[in-house]
């Protein structure tokens, strides 16, 4: 009789536990065919939204890059040979900023392009990244003659449209290339030597200065220091 009990049993609850283990790897398959459709679909969706935003920010870069097309509000109007918008991603997770362009910037209408621009292709590149992948500008648009320190009514008139570029990009991270860079950005006159190391916000925006490319050529020591600054901002974007 217990036998014949326990041998009922047995069956019902191998009956039971095949029934469990066949609901469960329905729901396996179930699970893993809808992770292969949300893989499939996942890149496809989110390479649409990069290209739309990539159109956007574009669009609004072009827009601040007119307005500004035949800029005459400062001197500099008058002596500049082209004027220097801006480079590179419009959605970049990085910008780095200048202080204003150079002979070489102002005769080829881009930024960074002579000496000092080279070493920061080469500071980019160093980073894993190329530079199409960052946005590259400067606070002042047009060269000053002999290269000379920006004024202070030239980076109140142009430092509006750096404003605008940034809005329009709305990086992870700027990097202030330079005292001027910085102090402009910061709204600081804290030394450069004290405002690198760390991070700073600028409109919400986390903000790295570090020395000039330029700083480097001629002093080579500091290269240490920036590639300091680099590698923290390469922990925050994730590179």
């Amino acid at each position: 009789m217990e036998e014949s009990f326990f041998q009922s049993t047995r069956q019902q609850l191998q009956k039971e536990l095949l029934f469990t283990v066949q609901g469960l790897k329905g729901q396996v398959l179930n699970q893993s065919s809808l992770a292969v459709g949300l893989e499939w679909k996942r890149p496809l969706s989110s390479e649409n939204e990069i290209n739309v935003i990539n159109a956007n920010n574009k669009e609004q870069l072009n827009k601040v890059c007119q307005e500004m097309a035949n800029c005459q509000l400062c001197q500099l109007s008058k002596t500049r040979h082209n004027l220097v918008f801006g480079d590179g991603n419009p959605s970049a997770q990085i910008v780095f900023v200048g202080e204003a362009p150079g002979a070489d910037e102002d005769e080829q209408g881009l930024p960074f392009v002579g000496r000092a621009g080279q070493l920061l292709t080469k500071i980019i590149e160093a980073m894993g990244i190329k530079r199409i992948d960052v946005y590259i500008c400067n606070i002042l648009k047009c060269r000053p003659p002999g290269n000379r320190n920006p004024l202070p009514d030239e980076i109140s008139l142009c430092e509006p449209f750096l404003k605008k570029q940034l809005q329009a990009i709305s990086p992870k991270v700027i990097c202030a290339l330079g005292t001027f860079a910085a102090q402009t950005l910061l709204k600081s006159d804290v030394p450069i030597t004290l405002l690198r190391g760390h991070f700073h916000t600028y409109n919400g925006i986390k903000l790295m200065p570090t020395y000039h490319p330029a700083y480097l050529l001629r002093n080579p020591s500091a290269k240490k220091p920036v590639w300091e600054d680099i590698q923290m901002i390469m922990k925050e974007i994730q590179l």
